[in-house]
C-alpha cells in the first residue's frame, strides 16, 4: 500500500509573539510595521476590491476610524489586488456611498504579507485572502486575531469592544467576562496557592471584591 506523506507542519503568526515584519506599497505610500510602533495597529484583509461584503466592512471601519484613533489605534487594510484597483474602489465607495476611507490599503499582489500572516486559506481560496483581522500592540506584539469566512462580514463594534477590553486588562491587570462593556465589573485573577485561595474568601470584602468562589471574583474599576 502506498503511503501518502503528510504535508509539513507550518503555522502562521501566534499570539503574544512579535508580529511578522513587513514593508509594502499602499494607497498612502510605502508602509512598514515599524511605522506603527508606539500605537496599536489593526491589520485586516479582505478577499477582493469591488465586492459587496467587503464594501460594507470598509464603510464600517471608516465610520469607527475616529473611535479607533482616540484609542491610539491605526487601521491598515490589505487584499491581493493592485494599488490602482484599491484607489478606484475607494473612489467608488466615496461616490456611491458618501463615505471616505481614511486609512491605507496594502497592495499585496505578491501575497508576501498575506502569506506571512496566514491570511490565505487554501480551503477557501488559493488566490484571495479570507477576512482576517490582527491586533498588534504598540510594542509590535500580536495580541489577537480573528478569521471570518468570505460569505459573512465582520462586526466592527466588536473590534472596538475587544480593543477596549485588552487595553483595560493591560492597564489594570485584570480579565474581562463574556461581552464585557466599559463600566461593568471585571474579573480578578484567581489565587495561585491554596493559602491565597483561603485568604481570598476571608479577605474579599476588605479588598473590595465581589466573591463567588475562590477562583471567581469580580470588582469594579
Amino acid at each position: 500500500m502506498t503511503e501518502i506523506a503528510s504535508p509539513p507542519v507550518t503555522h502562521g503568526p501566534r499570539l503574544n509573539e512579535p508580529a511578522p515584519d513587513f514593508t509594502a506599497k499602499t494607497t498612502e505610500g510605502t508602509k512598514s510595521l515599524a511605522d506603527y510602533r508606539g500605537k496599536w495597529l489593526i491589520l485586516f484583509s479582505h478577499p477582493a476590491d469591488f465586492t459587496p461584503v467587503c464594501t460594507t466592512e470598509f464603510i464600517g471601519f471608516a465610520r469607527h476610524a475616529d473611535e479607533f484613533a482616540a484609542m491610539n489605534a491605526e487601521l491598515l487594510g490589505l487584499s491581493i489586488d493592485s494599488n490602482y484597483a484599491h484607489i478606484a474602489w475607494l473612489r467608488s465607495i466615496e461616490q456611491n456611498f458618501g463615505v471616505r476611507i481614511p486609512f491605507p490599503i496594502i497592495e499585496d499582489i505578491s501575497m508576501n504579507v498575506a502569506s506571512a500572516y496566514g491570511m490565505v486559506h487554501p480551503g477557501a481560496s488559493d488566490t484571495q485572502a479570507v477576512r482576517s483581522t490582527f491586533f498588534i500592540d504598540p510594542h509590535g506584539i500580536l495580541r489577537a486575531m480573528v478569521h471570518y469566512p468570505m460569505s459573512n462580514g465582520r462586526s466592527i463594534p466588536e473590534f472596538v469592544r475587544l480593543l477596549t477590553a485588552m487595553q483595560t486588562s493591560d492597564e489594570h491587570k485584570i480579565a474581562t467576562p463574556e461581552n464585557w462593556q466599559p463600566g461593568e465589573d471585571v474579573i480578578v485573577p484567581p489565587p495561585q496557592t491554596a493559602t491565597a485561595a483561603r485568604d481570598r474568601e476571608s479577605e474579599s470584602d476588605g479588598e473590595g471584591y465581589k466573591y463567588t468562589d475562590w477562583y471567581f471574583s469580580k470588582k469594579s474599576l
